[in-house]
């Protein structure tokens, strides 16, 4: 007997998320860890759980993980986007408030390359006229 499962790709900077939708009881499994033993910050964890609050579905289902790449902010974005989409999955009229929130757009901005001769994307090195 296969289990009813809901599936959302997530992305944001360098990190992928693959989320996936359980009924339960609102556990949340990050790499096979806890939620609250994977992020330190209670701000990460906020925003994870927010299209969970917007849609009301907070204690409906257990949520698995799989996250890859970038940093801690990128993977909690990557969490939240997928979060979305698997919710979206699971129950279409949902998408308006999703879309509204601005939780079902790809955040687009990456970091831009070094360039060579300078110290980084943007920056120059001092200029000395003598």
């Amino acid at each position: 007997m296969a289990t009813i499962q809901y599936y959302g790709t997530g992305r944001r900077k360098t990190a992928v998320a693959r989320v996936y939708l359980r009924p339960g009881t609102g556990k949340i499994e990050v790499n096979k860890r806890d939620i609250e033993n994977y992020f330190s910050s209670r701000v990460l964890k906020m925003i994870i759980r927010q299209p969970m609050l917007i849609t009301e579905t907070a204690d409906k289902f257990d949520i698995l993980v799989n996250v890859v790449g970038g940093g801690m902010a990128g993977q909690a974005g990557a969490i939240r986007h997928g979060l979305s989409r698997a919710l979206v999955a699971f129950n279409p009229e949902l998408r308006p408030r999703l879309k509204q929130a601005g939780f079902l757009t790809r955040d687009a901005r990456e970091v831009e390359r070094k360039k060579y001769g300078q110290p980084g994307a943007r920056r120059r090195f001092q200029f000395s006229k003598r």
